[in-house]
């Protein structure tokens, strides 16, 4: 039986400061007093007469810290998360200033000189903690491991206590391959896991992402069991008669209603951060599904629960940090493309405009807020927790999914694991470790790089109507998060803050009475083409009526592999440069060449499959791929995912070795033995939650 150790249900013991309590103080005063001091010194507004001074600011900002968390968590819980945020800032700015103004020895000229210092404080101890070596990831939860710590020599808890009740952490890393990490274990880039694998506490096994291998699918199939209702990453509803965008969060809540049965991974009781869809939990932190729904006294989910957000928030420069290194991070982007184009680096695509405030933004605000959130929730003894990180995808594509750029993003990611590692180890839970991916990348030059033209004006010079009325979806995967938390900051009503590529997708194409003639979407190398004017799927007998050069001609272009359309009477064709195959016919022969050999042992169950979704488009493309598995995106991506081809579909499954993978859950997918789709992987994991007791 399992018994519950958390110090809140063990008798009061009187407690007395140990010395590990002291060292942890002694050694937070000195590095807040020489990140003080550096900043003091940097600031013409400010001076010390000497290094006492210096020492009571640092005491009086971490007295004034500890001294504030039971009001301001008081606010936190009635002002919510953007309540929070600004009496955060306004907290830590006031509580230097008075340190500042009244210590002895301390010169303030200016109010305006304190957040400088501030800002600059946080900037030399990151600095500090660089140089050191130390896990930068730690920084952010650091006063979460001492209050546990602290809590758990108080109530003589030792943190490996066996009797823990037993917890599942998810933890989903944004388009890594398994091989990719592989070859990060090799080259020092993730310490944290290879260490896992060589102590033989996990191992790590590639599952199948089948098409379409996107996130939105892949998570949906993650948290629900469910991703019949996507077929691309952004698609035409012919009965909505408009464009499904998934990094909206109108369209991805619209999507869970379609998908959810209130059963999904982390219902009864779970957590999810920063995911795209809620997975039925009880709380959701910056969730694109939930940014606009209504919590149980009415009000608008948002950002999620105010108190979790307030060590962010509110802790001494633990946001001035992040925001800082944001900035960092924008100036690592410049030189990183820059670096590219000196070198003449091929293939590339142009990584200028606000991707650069992106990759700050994501890679680093965000990350460390995720991390901090997560914490929070391991530290409540939340029974599931699943938090989607997107760093590596947002730089492999723009960068490449190999290049040196797109492989310290792992770095970091393995940091966030050892410091997640780190809170487990004192949470109240005993918690069992899963990292997995939605999918993998491939590299290669774009659709458009190699033809020189988009693949809509594509398909309208082969329609004989380059003036047809026509919708192309711009490029916005990466936008999501961030369109998740500005929805969730500052959106009103019922409207949505939808920043990027895809901004104009939140216009209805048919608000002005004209419904276009072709829709063209690219999610990667996988393309969907609609003629929305039909009120239901054209058979490629009726494409070759209205368009006789359409379908031979997508098929003859050189950067196409196959085209796959539905027939009258004999199910779907796939059609290749020289050959095709009828895909629902058993033991139908190639006529000619196999179009699908290029694509392995699950290209025709893949394309099947999604051919068959319920939205999927009236023709379905996939690039052609290179014996080096190289793609070509339809969209502006040098690293893509999203059709099948190179590496994008083999996902990674990094699970404790008591944790076996059943084999009736696996298919063989040529010499291997896989799991194969996300449903798959989901059921997995329920099976993993009910055998720890999380389940039913």
């Amino acid at each position: 039986m399992s018994v519950d150790v958390r110090p809140g249900n063990r008798p009061p013991r009187r407690w007395a400061p140990t010395l590990a309590d002291v060292g942890d103080v002694a050694l937070g005063l000195a590095t807040t007093a020489v990140g003080l001091g550096v900043a003091i010194a940097l600031v013409d507004g400010v001076t010390a007469d000497s290094p006492v001074g210096i020492l009571v600011v640092a005491l009086a900002v971490s007295v004034g810290d500890l001294l504030l968390r039971a009001p301001l968590r008081w606010f936190a819980a009635v002002a919510g998360a953007m309540g929070t945020l600004v009496a955060g800032l306004v907290v830590q700015v006031a509580v230097a200033w008075v340190a500042l103004a009244y210590a002895p020895g301390i010169t303030l000229d200016s109010g305006w000189d304190t957040a400088l210092v501030l800002v600059l404080t946080a900037i030399v101890m990151a600095a500090a903690r660089w140089v050191w070596g130390a896990n930068d990831s730690d920084y952010v939860i650091a006063d979460v491991l001492r209050r546990a710590r602290r809590r758990a020599r108080r109530a003589g808890t030792a943190p490996d206590d066996g009797a823990r009740q037993a917890g599942l952490l998810v933890v989903q890393l944004d388009g890594v391959a398994e091989p990719v990490l592989r070859q990060a274990i090799e080259a020092g880039l993730a310490p944290t896991v290879q260490r896992w694998l060589t102590d033989g506490t996990h191992r790590l096994e590639p599952w199948w992402a089948r098409v379409p291998s996107t996130t939105p699918a892949s998570q949906a199939g993650l948290l629900h069991g469910d991703s019949t209702q996507i077929p691309a990453f952004r698609w035409w509803d012919r009965g909505l008669g408009r464009l499904v965008v998934t990094n909206h969060p109108v369209d991805a809540a619209l999507v869970e209603t379609r998908l959810t049965t209130g059963k999904g991974l982390l219902a009864g009781g779970g957590t999810a951060v920063s995911t795209m869809f809620s997975g039925d939990a009880a709380t959701a932190f910056v969730v694109m599904s939930r940014t606009r729904s209504r919590g149980p006294d009415g009000e608008r989910a948002g950002l999620g629960p105010g108190p979790s957000f307030l060590r962010f928030f509110a802790s001494p420069f633990v946001l001035a940090r992040a925001v800082s290194l944001s900035l960092g991070e924008m100036v690592k982007e410049l030189y990183q493309a820059r670096r590219q184009r000196v070198r003449d680096v091929r293939p590339r695509i142009s990584r200028g405009g606000w991707y650069v405030v992106l990759r700050g933004v994501t890679n680093v605000l965000m990350r460390d807020l995720s991390t901090s959130l997560v914490a929070e929730a391991l530290m409540r003894g939340d029974p599931t927790v699943f938090v989607y990180l997107v760093d590596y995808d947002e730089i492999a594509h723009h960068a490449g999914p190999t290049r040196p750029e797109s492989m310290r993003a792992l770095e970091g990611l393995d940091r966030v694991l050892r410091t997640l590692e780190q809170v487990c180890a004192v949470a109240p839970r005993a918690y069992r470790f899963v990292v997995l991916s939605d999918h993998g990348q491939a590299l290669g030059a774009t659709f458009e790089q190699l033809g020189g033209r988009s693949l809509l004006d594509t398909v309208r010079g082969l329609m004989a109507a380059p003036g047809a009325a026509g919708v192309e979806s711009g490029t916005g995967e990466d936008w999501g998060p961030l369109n998740a938390l500005l929805t969730s900051a500052f959106g009103t009503g019922r409207a949505a803050s939808v920043v990027g590529p895809d901004a104009r997708d939140a216009r209805e194409p048919a608000a002005d009475g004209e419904v276009p003639e072709v829709v063209v979407v690219g999610s990667g190398n996988l393309g969907l083409v609609w003629f929305p004017r039909s009120p239901r799927r054209l058979v490629l007998e009726e494409l070759q009526e209205r368009w006789p050069g359409l379908v031979a001609g997508l098929a003859a272009h050189p950067g196409v592999g196959v085209v796959v359309a539905d027939t009258q009477d004999r199910g779907l064709v796939a059609i290749g440069p020289r050959g095709l195959v009828l895909l629902e016919q058993d033991d139908a022969a190639p006529e000619g060449e196999d179009p699908l050999a290029p694509y392995g042992p699950r290209g025709g169950p893949d394309l099947v499959r999604a051919a068959r979704l319920a939205h999927t488009g009236d023709l379905l493309l996939v690039s052609e791929v290179s014996s080096a598995g190289h793609v070509h995106a339809f969209e502006g991506q040098v690293g893509s995912h999203g059709g099948i081809g190179g590496q994008q579909n083999r996902a990674l499954l990094l699970h404790p070795v008591d944790c076996p993978l059943d084999d009736d859950l696996c298919e063989d997918v040529g010499s291997e033995r896989l799991l194969v789709g996300a449903e798959a992987v989901h059921a997995q994991l329920l099976r993993w939650a009910t055998a720890a007791g999380l389940r039913p």
